[in-house]
């Protein structure tokens, strides 16, 4: 429990930063979502946590965007 509130507060620190990015911050969440991946003890539930975490940012955006309607750069 320290560990994940330890993470969070990093994360939170990174997301607090001006010269921190929107890639950055996904990439600090992502590093997280992998990080709780690695501590599933079911392998098909733990492959399917890191399938979901290793989406690119670039795919992550593009879906975004398409969930809200906007078109592809």
């Amino acid at each position: 429990m320290k560990r994940i509130l330890n993470t969070l507060a990093i994360g939170s620190l990174a997301l607090l930063t001006t010269a921190c990015s929107s890639q950055m911050a996904y990439s600090t969440g992502q590093e997280w979502q992998k990080e709780q991946c690695r501590k599933l003890l079911d392998t098909a539930e733990r492959q399917r946590c890191e399938k979901g975490a290793a989406v690119s940012y670039d795919k992550y955006t593009a879906e975004a965007d398409a969930a809200k309607g906007k078109p592809a750069p």
